[in-house]
């Protein structure tokens, strides 16, 4: 997965320090993406309204309001993929700025093969493709039709529950997904604060779909934020 699934994909860069923004317009531009910016969050929101790029990415520290609002205002009217680049590395943040809508969260200095993968990633959720009728990962099949799990060929029995937490893990690779949009999405609205619920059924999937349920390749733990399933993105 590249770029190249949207051509030349337009990308606006929210962010109030102009060398970030400096950086990220070479970085982007030479990987083939057309670039914008926005220096406040108002400004952010209205870019965003009237260019509709494909891809926003949003510092949380802005002059005049929270990048969290400014996430939770855009997502009122847009389900464009918003990753998160910012210096704050309390977990808290990254949980508010994943429950309130982001796709990812990078974080300041980051990497530039991290983040050009994390964008490849975030465009690849935003495509309106149809579900595959069989998922391939490393040793893990799952046949949606059949309602068939396999790894490395031999078939494992999976309760409801641990079938619907593999699928929607499936369904959102690659992106985190908080303990609060798995409980929600998985148990209920009324389960989003019962995160044991949602770590015996984490220990009790990898025991049948990892090859070693301690050092888990497939499905990782963002710690004290949530879950991931990898794909090698």
């Amino acid at each position: 997965m590249n770029s190249e699934t949207i051509p030349n994909p337009s990308v606006l860069v929210i962010d109030d320090e102009i060398q970030i923004r400096r950086l990220l317009r070479i970085t982007l531009e030479a990987n083939g993406y057309k670039v914008s910016e926005a220096a406040s969050g108002k400004e952010g929101l209205v870019e965003a309204a009237s260019r509709r790029p494909e891809l926003v990415i949003l510092d949380l520290g802005l002059p005049d309001m929270d990048g969290v609002a400014v996430l939770k205002q855009l997502r009122e009217w847009s389900h464009v993929p918003v990753v998160v680049l910012s210096v704050r590395e309390h977990d808290d943040d990254k949980t508010a700025a994943l429950d309130g809508g982001a796709d990812d969260y990078v974080t300041k200095p980051f990497s530039t093969p991290e983040l050009l993968a994390r964008l490849r990633v975030a465009l690849r959720h935003a495509q309106p493709v149809e579900d595959e009728v069989v998922f391939r990962v490393g040793q893990l099949e799952v046949d949606w039709v059949a309602r068939r799990v396999s790894v490395k060929g031999r078939e494992v029995k999976l309760t409801a529950t641990e079938y619907a937490l593999l699928r929607l893990l499936v369904r959102h690779a690659d992106r985190v997904l908080t303990h609060r949009q798995i409980l929600k999405a998985v148990w209920g609205p009324n389960a989003t604060d019962q995160t044991h619920y949602l770590r015996v059924y984490m220990a009790r999937l990898r025991e049948k779909i990892e090859l070693v349920p301690s050092r888990p390749t497939l499905l990782v733990t963002e710690p004290g934020i949530g879950y991931r399933l990898i794909t090698g993105e």
